[in-house]
């Protein structure tokens, strides 16, 4: 890798000198191939009374750095604490809960003293469940949420949406010792599975919001990060706020992104799942490096419509199988990377990919679907959560009331894109259910019918 020791100009430099030879996936296979030496195993995860509790056969905690659960029948949980000591930051990365660790899950938060739960994924991305509810489905005790098993009462007592992320403040009650503490999620609704942010910007502000509640202080227990498996998003936020504290405390010159990253997978597999992620976490680095110079003004900022948004998909079609999670620990997307968003603070760092390659950076295409659209799908990513709409560009003569009237109109178009989803996925499971309680009845009458059949042809004869 690099020298240890990287102003952030050469941050910067690095960033477009990569940029300029299309070297994404090659930067990116570089990693994985490193990381491929690690000797860490996971034993806990591949036991068969554990192996259930993994939402993904490929994605496993490293024995050395797992989560261990005190007050439950089984200690195991697919997480990992993620230590970065030069930045005084600890995090435990994990994967979406599912329905029957729901309890496991807050068992962890409680345990281990977490003040905060970063939620960066959707509960539905793509028709596909990433993640199962875990909190209230509404605000009071009528709505508490009781865990018998491991002793524990959720509350929701407040939520507030601010556009593209939701926080939620809850209140978590031992029945054990009869004690009680508050949590904070912060719920990014925005960000696509094998995707990025629409922009630097609106990460940073959220960064920011999240740093802001104390969440990530030395003083408190590790923040609860989690994605659907816990380690593309996941990773990413953690490697963009680790970096930006080493920064703020030490200087310029003492950052090295690639390294990083490699710490950080010393405890926790395949952190950063696709180039694009890569890529977007040098542009939010540079930004926020830049942000932390005196010189910075604040009317630098620029509107978050500038950014190149996620592309609205057909959601008509039926979406392609999911990927193994495997496959982006170690090879780069077959799909080339989109154009590079600008802002006022990365300046000229807009650089698009060129259309032909060399076969040594991008693996061979996969063979096309039946359909066009479906074949646009799967190019982006087979779990890209490419269901955002795409806003309409403002020019910077608009008036604020029209920007608040297009972010209101996104909004309420999200959430009715969202139920119908949801109904959609409701209406699945009730057809599937009808079938399943059809079958045991229409198979013994069948049976039944098969058995007189021979009895009467026995008979007669």
């Amino acid at each position: 890798m690099n020298d240890d020791k990287m102003s952030s100009n050469s941050v910067e430099a690095e960033y477009m000198d990569i940029a300029n030879r299309n070297a994404w996936p090659i930067i990116y296979q570089k990693i994985g191939r490193e990381c491929q030496t690690y000797p860490y195993t996971c034993m806990e995860a591949k036991k068969p009374q554990n192996k259930p509790l993994n939402r993904y056969r490929d994605v496993n905690p490293y024995d050395h750095s797992r989560i261990i659960l005190k007050r439950c029948e089984r200690d195991y949980i697919n997480a990992n604490l993620v230590k970065m000591e030069k930045a005084n930051r600890k995090y435990i990365l994990t994967q979406g809960p599912l329905a029957f660790t729901v309890s496991h899950f807050w068992l962890m938060v409680w345990e281990q003293n977490s003040r905060a739960i970063l939620m960066l994924n959707k509960i539905i991305e793509k028709n596909e469940i990433k993640c199962h509810w875990y909190w209230p489905h509404g605000v009071g005790e009528k709505h508490k949420m009781v865990l018998n098993d491991v002793k524990l009462t959720v509350v929701q007592i407040s939520e507030e949406d601010c556009s593209y992320y939701s926080t939620r403040v809850f209140k978590i009650y031992d029945l054990e010792s009869s004690e009680s503490r508050e949590v904070v999620q912060f719920h990014y609704t925005t960000w696509p599975d094998f995707g990025v942010p629409t922009s630097p910007l609106a990460f940073l502000e959220f960064l920011n919001k999240v740093r802001s509640s104390g969440a990530l202080g030395p003083d408190v227990g590790p923040a609860i990060v989690h994605c659907s498996a816990g380690i593309g998003r996941s990773g990413t936020f953690c490697l963009v706020d680790s970096c930006l504290v080493i920064i703020e405390k030490e200087g310029r010159d003492s950052v090295n992104i690639q390294q990083i990253l490699l710490e950080m997978r010393k405890d926790r597999m395949g952190l950063i799942q696709t180039p694009d992620q890569l890529r977007f976490s040098y542009q939010a680095i540079i930004e926020g490096a830049k942000r932390l110079d005196p010189g910075w003004k604040e009317d630098q900022k620029m509107e978050e419509s500038i950014y190149s948004a996620v592309a609205e998909e057909n959601e008509e079609e039926a979406p392609p199988p999911p990927p193994p999670r495997g496959e982006s620990l170690s090879r780069a997307p077959v799909r080339p990377l989109p154009a590079i968003p600008t802002s006022t603070s990365l300046g000229n760092l807009n650089y698009a990919r060129q259309e032909s390659s060399s076969s040594d950076e991008c693996p061979p295409t996969p063979p096309a679907r039946e359909s066009s659209s479906a074949t646009s799908s799967q190019a982006s990513s087979a779990d890209d959560e490419d269901d955002e709409p795409t806003p309409t560009h403002i020019d910077s003569g608009d008036t604020t009331e029209a920007r608040d009237t297009l972010r209101r109109r996104r909004t309420r178009e999200l959430a009715d894109r969202v139920s119908a989803m949801k109904r959609r996925a409701r209406d699945a499971e009730k057809w599937h259910a009808i079938k399943r309680s059809l079958y045991k009845p229409l198979t013994i009458t069948f049976g039944f019918l098969i058995a007189g059949i021979f009895i009467y042809s026995y008979v007669k004869h």
